[in-house]
């Protein structure tokens, strides 16, 4: 079914996907429908919504739910239409200039400041990476038993995954991608229908309250909501691969493809902000609900949810969701960590060796931190994971403001006045959480 549907978006050449060699073009017939032009465009937004619901993403809404209910709802709604915002930005900026973010970072700015940007975008992406193998070491555990420590492990293994990848071309791996998100949404529907959660109370944690965010604890869990929400790397992904649908330099042919990559994101980042809208109200509804307060650790609430539920197959469930967005994080990032390399340094290595080393990296401090802290420290290193993401945030949108506020860059499709007040709005937003958090825990 899932490869029925991605047929319908443009063929490439017989590409790895390596997004170096993925710059497919289009054809769309005269007279085409509206309908399939869209599922022309449908791929790029599918790629990037999957970095919105990783296990960082799990960590940060499971203690939420579990400490405040359905408080912090409004946080993860906020964060979203933020991400769709940025990520249309994103899009506008490798469609008009026909260059990813990365590419010209380095292009606009110096070497140093370059080699700067490079540094924090590695730093997100390993951030990003660990989230990955904590989650992935907490499913193999969760389903077949095995030590967190041997899950870690386990997940050096995935490099297997890239290699088997390898040649089959972008649409195949968008297909992969999209099977794996749907197995993600159906399990949380499967999960809302047992909990039968409290609709109207979730309904009214939607509405923006300064009061739920009166404590550091709070703030904390909200910035990590919006570093796991708003991911920087997804920032760069995103204006390399939807180059991939550009059919040409004609300023109509540019426009369309950015009006329907468009819509195609805002359908794809509106299914992710219903996977993590569904885990907050699981926690909320299965263990704020029942006393549970101050659930940290996705361990702990997979065992709780069977006495919960009644059901020894809610935990199943949850278990492959968990995952299946570990997977899925795992074919984003290895292409994110490529396009970083490739726009800043202008260096080409095999994806496998990038996805050899991006994990490496990152099964460093996964393996000490479950060596010195125990397996129950997992959901707090999760949590930390995201808040180091939303501390490089202001590092990818700066540059990302500059450029698509910028004619020269954008030509005609640069960002209008009200645009940009939005934006640098949301970056001066974004950065004094963060600079207001560090002073909270370290002043």
């Amino acid at each position: 079914m899932f490869q029925a549907i991605l047929n319908r978006l443009p063929r490439t050449a017989t590409a790895p996907f390596c997004p170096s060699e993925v710059r497919g073009t289009i054809n769309i017939p005269a007279g085409t429908s509206f309908w399939k032009k869209l599922l022309k465009f449908a791929g790029p937004g599918l790629l990037v919504s999957v970095g919105y619901m990783d296990p960082g993403n799990w960590a940060t809404d499971i203690e939420a739910g579990s400490r405040y209910g359905y408080g912090l709802l409004f946080v993860i709604l906020l964060s979203s239409l933020i991400a769709i915002f940025l990520q249309t930005l994103c899009l506008r900026l490798g469609i008009a200039s026909r260059k990813d973010l990365a590419r010209l970072c380095r292009e606009h700015y110096s070497p140093r400041v370059g080699k700067v940007l490079w540094l924090m975008a590695e730093l997100a992406i390993i951030a990003c990476d660990l989230a990955e193998v904590l989650g992935t070491a907490l499913a193999f555990h969760l389903l077949f038993g095995c030590s967190i420590l041997v899950g870690v492990l386990l997940t050096a293994f995935d490099t297997l995954i890239v290699l088997g990848l390898k040649g089959r071309g972008f649409r195949q791996v968008e297909a992969i991608v999209l099977g794996l998100i749907l197995t993600i949404a159906l399990c949380f529907c499967i999960e809302l229908i047992l909990i039968q959660p409290d609709y109207a109370m979730a309904a009214k944690g939607l509405i923006p309250s300064l009061h739920a965010l009166a404590d550091t604890q709070s703030l904390y869990l909200a910035v990590a909501i919006l570093g796991a929400t708003v991911m920087p790397h997804n920032l760069y992904l995103h204006s390399s691969i939807v180059q991939t649908r550009v059919v040409s330099d004609r300023i109509e042919d540019k426009r369309e493809a950015i009006q329907l990559s468009t819509i195609g994101t805002l359908v794809s980042l509106s299914l992710a902000f219903f996977v993590n809208a569904a885990i907050m109200i699981l926690a909320a509804s299965a263990f704020h609900a029942n006393g549970h307060i101050g659930v940290a650790d996705i361990e702990y609430a997979y065992h709780l949810l069977d006495p919960v539920v009644g059901s020894a197959f809610a935990g199943i469930i949850f278990g492959l969701a968990l995952m299946a967005a570990g997977q899925s994080s795992t074919f984003t990032g290895t292409i994110a960590g490529q396009v970083i390399m490739e726009g800043f340094l202008d260096l080409k290595i095999p994806c496998w060796q990038r996805r050899l080393i991006t994990r490496f990296l990152a099964l460093i401090p996964a393996l000490i931190g479950v060596l010195v802290w125990g397996e129950g420290a997992v959901g707090k290193l999760l949590v930390l994971s995201q808040v180091v993401l939303s501390m490089q945030l202001p590092f990818a949108i700066y540059p990302l403001l500059k450029l698509t506020g910028n004619r020269a860059v954008m030509g005609e499709f640069a960002t209008g006045w009200l645009a940009k007040m939005l934006a640098w709005s949301l970056f001066v937003l974004i950065s004094a959480l963060n600079v207001w958090l560090i002073y909270q825990f370290f002043v």
